[in-house]
């Protein structure tokens, strides 16, 4: 088999992965990326919902954990949890007995864009039902965002 093919042969990234285990610094810095991989998974079965995106796993020295979260709401949350958790660690077999959280500022900037609103466009029906109401309320608030509704779906001479 030439050296071309074998190098099709392979997955994306797999020569890159045999040079790490083969090398001991890499094979150390591989071992050190499962284990924060692993002790991501286990913080997050024990977080309530709204932190287990929101942490992350930043390094463990000894036994103490330090975990990166996006801003000071979430430090607050964590650290008032962070015995409940460092004893479910525990629990797991992981060597935690302390739990440093910090703020990241970079992670908030990362994980705020909102996610894509559904639109559905007014079919002809409901156009015309709102056309219907516009016509039968007296002026104010209400009145005025019916209109501005007609305006955005049907633009000028399209008026039926």
């Amino acid at each position: 088999m030439s050296q071309a093919s074998r190098h099709r042969s392979h997955a994306p990234g797999a020569p890159a992965l045999s040079w790490l285990q083969a090398n001991p610094q890499g094979a150390h810095l591989l071992q050190t990326a499962h284990t924060l991989m692993a002790l991501q998974s286990a913080l997050r079965a024990t977080l309530p919902v709204a932190l287990q995106r929101r942490a992350q796993v930043a390094r463990i020295e000894g036994q103490q954990l330090t975990v990166l979260v996006p801003g000071p709401a979430y430090a607050a949350r964590l650290r008032q949890l962070t015995h409940q958790v460092a004893s479910q660690l525990q629990q797991q077999g992981w060597p935690v007995e302390t739990i440093v959280v910090r703020i990241d500022a970079a992670m908030r900037q990362a994980g705020t864009q909102k996610p894509l609103r559904e639109t559905r466009p007014l079919d002809e029906q409901a156009l015309h039902c709102f056309e219907t109401l516009a016509k039968d309320l007296s002026p104010g608030p209400l009145s005025d965002a019916v209109s501005r509704l007609l305006r955005h779906h049907r633009p000028e001479g399209t008026q039926k």
